[in-house]
């Protein structure tokens, strides 16, 4: 199986270029928020902030729904009675929030292994595992942007799903780097971070 390592580089977060936005993505306006602003927002809708700059979440389709319930579903069960927990979105994530807290990102599926990150609105700090499932409006935010966000922040492993293809890109932290395999729909994918656990993707996607 053909593998890739993405090289980590040294950029200074606080000098970090405006986020690249895919052509359906809508910004709130062009001021930089934090995420004390954000906990005012009423809005009835869903929003990321990247590094100031607020981000609406388009609703997701019946597809990716089903997407997500059954990998949701698969680590639940594994999950069970042992120490690291799995979440759905909506589900806020502070990935600097010791630093500039100006970053908050909602993940399709996550795990968390350390129950000290858990507060009563998310996560602090970064997620063990992360899966997001590819759509259209979503699909360079979540390949380069997130991808080099969860990369940068530790996240151990970050998994992208894509739904037209029924392939998942797996992305597992080494030395800070990402070294990644990807997996089709008739492959069992192991979880490198979660010891003994495997997801048979054949049971993830919907059948046709």
């Amino acid at each position: 199986m053909d593998e890739e390592r993405y090289k980590a580089d040294d950029t200074d977060e606080s000098a970090v270029d405006e986020p690249a936005l895919g052509e359906s993505h809508a910004r709130k306006d062009d001021r930089r928020y934090t995420y004390s602003d954000y906990l005012e927002w009423d809005d009835d809708q869903r929003w990321e902030l990247i590094d100031g700059v607020p981000i609406l979440m388009t609703a997701p389709t019946v597809q990716h729904q089903r997407i997500s319930g059954n990998l949701f579903a698969s680590l639940h069960s594994f999950l069970k009675g042992k120490t690291c927990e799995v979440f759905y979105a909506p589900f806020d994530v502070r990935l600097n929030a010791d630093t500039f807290d100006n970053t908050v990102v909602q993940p399709d599926v996550l795990v968390i292994c350390d129950r000290t990150k858990l507060e009563k609105t998310g996560c602090k700090g970064a997620p063990d595992f992360v899966i997001e499932i590819l759509s259209p409006s979503t699909s360079s935010h979540d390949r380069f942007l997130k991808f080099d966000l969860y990369r940068k922040s530790g996240v151990r492993e970050y998994w992208i799903v894509e739904p037209d293809t029924k392939k998942v890109s797996v992305h597992t932290l080494s030395n800070e780097d990402y070294i990644t395999r990807v997996y089709g729909e008739a492959d069992v994918a192991p979880i490198s971070v979660l010891d003994n656990c495997a997801i048979d993707l054949a049971e993830v996607f919907p059948k046709d």
